[in-house]
């Protein structure tokens, strides 16, 4: 028998060391590295376990190599399409992680309920009785689905070969487990062990593999970093756990952009796909109040309408309190700075409060010049006109700069029925008979002229 090899592995970062040790030197986190087991049992090919003879790779000039075998698969979600950058490429790897509760497990399923092609979908985590229950509320006619309780991989292989599905779903990597690695499921050895046999099938069988991932405390997929190098694509599926709707990012994709966004409502019977976000991330009201501006952004390739709100009230404290959600912090001391000293608002003294409404986080600079005009409003309690919208970036010394892509924010905003939008004076539009008005501005003076 051979000798039990074993190493020390960081349970929070995946380093691996030669000896224990307290604290970890990559992550600096205290008491995470553990003792693993990595002697591994005579290992064979995935297909055939009596099987040693392989075929070696054979070298190809890129121009020789077939891409009309390879279409991209159409999963029928519109929203998965998207973030994905048009379907599941055959022979990919994409590992989806999120919250406990938000809806892995439920988005799985319903794609794999959804696709016309045959569909395994291997379960460690619930019975068959419990996933057909969710299925029947989903879609309980499919006949393409075939679901596997079972969490040992070599086993798993065994049925694959067997069925032959044209894709694999594996809920969840954190519970597989090899006989070539002695340590327990879960652990560093144990999920890079299970993802490399996984990736090596779907490479080989052009078969795609769609992962779930545990999340940790701080937010990122459990297990080692390199878990998302192997990968091909990582999603993010995030959410209140109290709010309807969920979003689903693209955090690396090596077949498609990773600025795309979907956006999904749940509801008793699944998720369902939410076409026209602005509609919802905009709150209907008949009154009008102070503090409320339209912001015209992006998401990839998809132009949005949010709301954003602001509250400016005297400090009731010593310390004014500056407090944003779904903003950066920073931005807006830095915006609060610039009204200071080039509009002569004296804010100073006074707490602000920011919030973008739907739960979405923006990082698009285009909406500056909105957040700046909510926080005028507030500021001297004078409500913004419901059809009004901004699109503009602020710069430090109050000049209103230019954004890309305008004129697909224009539309939009024409589309949902907003009379005026606010732009930069530099930006280059070309748009000609327009039902909406376009405001040229160049530089914050301007905007407090409309507002105050």
């Amino acid at each position: 028998m051979a000798k039990v090899k074993t190493t020390f592995f960081c349970q929070s970062c995946g380093t691996q060391y030669a000896k224990w040790q307290g604290q970890c030197n990559a992550c600096k986190a205290w008491n995470t590295i553990v003792e693993e087991v990595i002697q591994k049992a005579e290992k064979n090919d995935w297909k055939s376990p009596t099987s040693t003879v392989k075929q070696a790779a054979v070298p190809l000039r890129i121009k020789d190599i077939d891409l009309s075998q390879e279409p991209r698969m159409d999963t029928l979600d519109g929203e998965f399409n998207r973030v994905l950058g048009g379907g599941i490429v055959p022979g990919s790897l994409t590992l989806l992680g999120g919250e406990p509760g938000i809806g892995k497990s439920t988005l799985l399923l319903q794609i794999s309920l959804k696709l016309p092609y045959k569909t395994l979908y291997v379960s460690g985590e619930e019975s068959q009785k419990q996933i057909k229950m969710r299925a029947e509320r989903i879609n309980p006619d499919n006949n393409n689905c075939y679901i596997l309780t079972e969490t040992k991989t070599q086993n798993i292989f065994k049925q694959i070969e067997a069925l032959e599905p044209d894709i694999v779903i594996v809920d969840s990597i954190q519970t597989l487990h090899s006989d070539y690695i002695e340590s327990s499921s879960g652990s560093i050895s144990q999920i890079k062990e299970c993802t490399a046999e996984l990736i090596k099938f779907a490479k080989e069988t052009a078969t795609p593999v769609l992962l779930i991932g545990h999340i940790t405390k701080d937010g990122h997929i459990a297990g080692p970093k390199i878990l998302e190098h192997m990968v091909d694509t990582v999603l993010q599926f995030e959410g209140d756990r109290n709010h309807v709707f969920r979003i689903l990012r693209a955090h690396k994709n090596r077949f498609g952009s990773t600025n795309e966004l979907g956006i999904y409502e749940m509801r008793g019977s699944g998720l369902r796909e939410v076409t026209n976000p602005s509609e919802l991330l905009v709150s209907k009201k008949d009154e009008e109040l102070s503090g409320n501006a339209i912001a015209a952004t992006l998401e990839g390739m998809r132009p949005l309408m949010i709301e954003v709100q602001a509250l400016v009230s005297t400090a009731v404290y010593g310390m004014p309190q500056r407090s944003a959600t779904g903003f950066n912090v920073k931005r807006l001391n830095m915006l609060l700075a610039v009204l200071e000293k080039r509009a002569g608002f004296r804010l100073g003294a006074k707490d602000v409060f920011l919030n973008i409404t739907g739960g979405i986080t923006v990082d698009d600079p285009a909406i500056d010049l909105a957040v700046v005009a909510s926080i005028l409003s507030s500021n001297e309690d004078v409500a913004l006109q419901k059809d009004v919208c901004f699109a503009a970036e602020v710069g430090l010394s109050g000049e209103i700069r230019p954004v890309q892509r305008v004129e697909q924010r224009i539309l939009e905003a024409e589309k949902l029925g907003f009379s005026t939008i606010f732009v930069s004076k530099y930006n280059k539009i070309s748009l000609k008979n327009t039902a909406i008005k376009i405001q040229l501005v160049s530089k914050i003076e301007d905007l407090v002229g409309f507002i105050v």
